[in-house]
């Protein structure tokens, strides 16, 4: 595991060399929030981080519920007492393993590793604009139904979750690239993705922070370039 540092965020990086999974610890002035929880064998050093700020963990926060996010939800939740999990209202659903539409969704198959074994119920679904702590949820479907990505309002960083990928190239959510195809292939929707990075970009974000791959610093010129990439490869 390697740990990376912007401001108060902290990204914990798993295999960051063979297939990077992130997650993020996110200090506040009493607490940290993390967002997504990585891989089953992550909680240890999740909370071996923790230990190290100092601060406890009061919040887990899903972007969404793919199986390599939310890996350690159960063992945290297990073994951190007061700890309030959240994700958004559509991708509970996911959570609990459940892959059908809802009315009104476009007829799509949900891809991705969906779980199937997680205990954990989460205590509070999210929807766009609610806060947690510092950080603000923005609702990005696309990558699944329910994704969403949280906006640090102190700094304007963007935890953005798969909303896009950094490995294998600055891409958004649908975007393959053959030396990362992972995100791309599990994406749901291709076109809400855009639209997503769309609203994403409209934020005008200081860093994004995306679940696989390295923090990027000042992203506009990518953010610009990625998206135009994605409307050419999808509406050619």
């Amino acid at each position: 595991m390697k740990v990376s540092t912007w401001g108060h965020i902290y990204q914990l990086a798993f295999m960051p060399n063979i297939f990077p999974v992130n997650c993020y610890l996110i200090e506040e002035e009493a607490c940290l929030t993390l967002i997504d929880t990585a891989l089953p064998t992550s909680h240890k050093k999740i909370k071996e981080v923790a230990r190290k700020i100092g601060k406890p963990i009061t919040h887990i926060v899903l972007t969404h519920a793919h199986s390599d996010h939310v890996g350690s939800l159960d063992a945290l939740k297990d073994t951190i007492t007061k700890v309030e999990v959240s994700i958004s209202e559509r991708d509970e659903q996911l959570l609990r393993g459940n892959r059908e539409l809802q009315a009104g969704e476009p007829n799509l198959k949900i891809r991705g590793g969906v779980p199937k074994n997680i205990r954990t119920k989460p205590d509070r679904t999210l929807r766009e604009g609610d806060r947690i702590g510092s950080l603000e949820v923005l609702a990005t479907p696309g990558h699944t139904p329910g994704s969403i990505s949280l906006i640090d309002t102190r700094t304007d960083a963007v935890i953005v979750g798969d909303a896009f990928q950094v490995r294998g190239g600055f891409s958004v959510s649908g975007t393959l690239r053959w030396t990362f195809p992972a995100p791309a292939l599990a994406t749901w929707n291709k076109k809400e993705a855009i639209q997503s990075a769309k609203k994403i970009q409209t934020i005008h974000p200081s860093m994004i922070a995306a679940g696989h791959g390295k923090m990027v610093d000042s992203p506009a010129k990518l953010l610009d370039q990625s998206i135009e990439d994605a409307i050419r490869r999808t509406y050619k």
